[in-house]
C-alpha cells in the first residue's frame, strides 16, 4: 500500500483527507489523488440526499511499470520540481467529469471491459491530471511509483536512438558492461538492444519519407543510419521495397 497512489472522484457529498499536518477537503465534482499510506480518510454524506457516491482509481506500481514497459511517461522528462505534498486536490473540470462517465459505463458492461481498453484509461486519467493546474502535485505523487533506474535507463537509450552512438557506447553511459547492459535491455523492453534501435530508425525514417521533403540521404543520417547504403537495405529488409521505390509510390498516389 505506501508504494501505491490512489485517484479518488467525488460524485456526491464529501470526503476528508488527513494527514499527519493537515486536512484536504474535496468536494462534488472535485477530486483527490494521494500516495496510499500517508493519510486517513473521511467520507462525508451529502446533507441533502444523505449519499455519498465516489469512483477511485489505484495506481499500482507493477501495473503502472507494465503499461509503460515500451515508453517512458512524458512527464518524467520534465524538470523535477519538488512540492512534498502526498496528497492533492484536483479541481472540477469538463474532461475528468467526462472520463468518469466512462469508467461508470464499463462498471456498468463490464463483458466490454478488455485488458487494451483498461490501459487506455490508465493512460487516459494520468494525461488528464498531467493537464491540470495541480500537475506539480500529480506528478510529485505519481513519479514516485517508477523505478529511477529504469527511467534513468530508458531515458539514455531514447536520448541517442537516432544518434551515432553504439551499443557498447550506451552500455559505458550507463556505467554497465555490455553484457549487463544486454541483459537490463532484454527484461525492459523485450528484445536486443540492435533490434529494437533499429525499428525505431526504421519507423521514423518511413515517418519522414511519408511527411517530409528531405532527401533520403538526409533521412539516413537523421535517423542515425551511418550510409545510405545500410539504411537501404535495412529499408528493404523491413518493408519489401528501397526507400527510393517507397518515395515515388508515394509521389503516384
Amino acid at each position: 500500500m505506501p508504494n501505491e497512489a490512489c485517484f479518488v472522484h467525488i460524485r456526491q457529498g464529501a470526503y476528508n483527507s488527513i494527514s499527519e499536518d493537515e486536512v484536504l477537503k474535496s468536494y462534488q465534482g472535485q477530486s483527490v489523488l494521494m500516495k496510499c499510506g500517508s493519510y486517513l480518510s473521511q467520507m462525508v454524506s451529502d446533507s441533502e440526499t444523505g449519499m455519498y457516491e465516489a469512483v477511485a482509481v489505484h495506481f499500482h506500481p507493477e501495473v503502472l511499470r507494465k503499461i509503460y514497459e515500451k515508453e517512458t511517461p512524458s512527464f518524467l522528462y520534465k524538470k523535477k520540481v519538488y512540492t512534498g505534498n502526498n496528497m492533492t486536490v484536483i479541481h472540477a473540470s469538463a474532461p475528468i467529469e467526462k472520463y468518469i462517465e466512462d469508467i461508470l459505463f464499463y462498471f456498468d458492461h463490464p463483458q466490454l471491459a478488455n485488458e487494451d481498453m483498461l490501459v487506455l484509461k490508465v493512460k487516459e486519467i494520468i494525461l488528464l491530471l498531467m493537464q491540470t493546474k495541480d500537475a506539480s502535485n500529480v506528478r510529485h505523487i505519481l513519479e514516485n511509483l517508477f523505478s529511477k533506474r529504469v527511467i534513468g535507463f530508458k531515458k539514455s537509450i531514447e536520448s541517442h536512438i537516432f544518434s551515432d552512438v553504439t551499443v557498447g557506447e550506451l552500455a559505458q553511459l550507463n556505467y554497465m558492461s555490455l553484457s549487463s547492459f544486454k541483459r537490463m535491455f532484454k527484461e525492459t523492453y523485450d528484445t536486443s538492444p540492435s533490434q529494437y534501435i533499429s525499428a525505431k530508425r526504421l519507423e521514423k525514417s518511413k515517418e519522414l519519407l511519408t511527411i517530409s521533403d528531405l532527401s533520403i540521404s538526409a533521412i539516413a543520417y537523421d535517423c542515425g543510419f551511418k550510409t545510405i547504403s545500410h539504411f537501404s537495405k535495412k529499408f528493404k529488409q523491413e518493408y519489401g521495397m528501397s526507400p527510393t521505390v517507397f518515395k515515388l509510390n508515394l509521389s503516384d498516389k
